[in-house]
Order: C-alpha cells, then sequence, then structure tokens
C-alpha cells in the first residue's frame, strides 16, 4: 500500500475544505443529480448532449469530493513557530526585496493545498519558498526562476 501524502495547510485551509466538501456533497451533488434527471427526458442518451455533459460534471464532483476527503484526512496542521520568530518557516509570512534595487514582495508560506499567489500565499513546493525557508531576517538569499537566479533579502518575518 503506498504511502498517503502529507498536505500542510493551516487551520483556516482546513475550514476552507470543510465547507467546500459540505457544499458539493449537499447542495452541489443535487444540483447534478438534477440535470441528469432533466436530461433523460429529452429522450435518446446516445445523442445526448445535455445527458453527457451532466454526467462529465458528476464525475469531476465526485472526483473533487474524493480529492478534498483525501486533503482532510491527510492534513497536516501548521503551527506557528513561536521559538524563532526571526526564521522562515511554514505558515509564517515573510517580507522580501528583490537586489539589487527591487521592491518589497509579501507572501505567506503554505502548503499546496491552499496556495493562491493571488493572495498573497505560495506553496511550500515552490522554489522561491524552498529558498526562504529555514533562513532569517537580514539574509540574502539566491532564489532559481525560469529567467535566471534572483537575489533576494529577507526584510521581515511574521
Amino acid at each position: 500500500m503506498p504511502e498517503e501524502k502529507s498536505y500542510y495547510m493551516t487551520e483556516e485551509g482546513k475550514e476552507k475544505l470543510e465547507q467546500e466538501l459540505q457544499y458539493l456533497k449537499t447542495e452541489r451533488r443535487q444540483e447534478v443529480v438534477e440535470r441528469i434527471k432533466i436530461a433523460r427526458g429529452f429522450g435518446d442518451l446516445s445523442e445526448n448532449s445535455e445527458y453527457d455533459a451532466a454526467k462529465d460534471e458528476q464525475a469531476f464532483v465526485e472526483s473533487r469530493i474524493a480529492t478534498i476527503e483525501n486533503m482532510i484526512r491527510n492534513a497536516v496542521i501548521i503551527e506557528n513557530d513561536t521559538e524563532n520568530p526571526d526564521v522562515v518557516s511554514l505558515g509564517k509570512t515573510v517580507t522580501f526585496k528583490e537586489l539589487p534595487d527591487g521592491e518589497d514582495e509579501e507572501y505567506q508560506i503554505v502548503g499546496s493545498a491552499e496556495a493562491d499567489p493571488f493572495e498573497g500565499k505560495i506553496s511550500n513546493d515552490s522554489p522561491i519558498a524552498k529558498s526562504l525557508l529555514g533562513k532569517e531576517i537580514g539574509d540574502e538569499v539566491t532564489v532559481p526562476t525560469p529567467a535566471g537566479e534572483m537575489q533576494v533579502k529577507i526584510i521581515n518575518v511574521q
């Protein structure tokens, strides 16, 4: 039996997944079942695009439910590291500046399950996070990017 993957996330991230799961199981599942019932009423199922689309949507919803259940079952809640407040670690927000004269950027380092760069949350598996983890305020770090290496200086950790 293969080893289950751990999903690192904040308590807030786990709660969001639980809410999505609840919505999918109660409301969304019922909506899709209704669409299938309506589509069956259109006649011959072999040439019924509405039925095919509804069945595809049902497969997507069921797949997402299984994925979320697995993520919740294997969730590892990120605890704040209060012993080392100046060290970058999972769950903390880090502010850094691209050297020599870039603007400050701020990201919270979270598990891949709740990463959303548009909300300032990057995955601990991303090149930036991997480079920053374990470093301290004032450290200069080399970050690999597709366009080449980037030098950054850690300004703040919270």
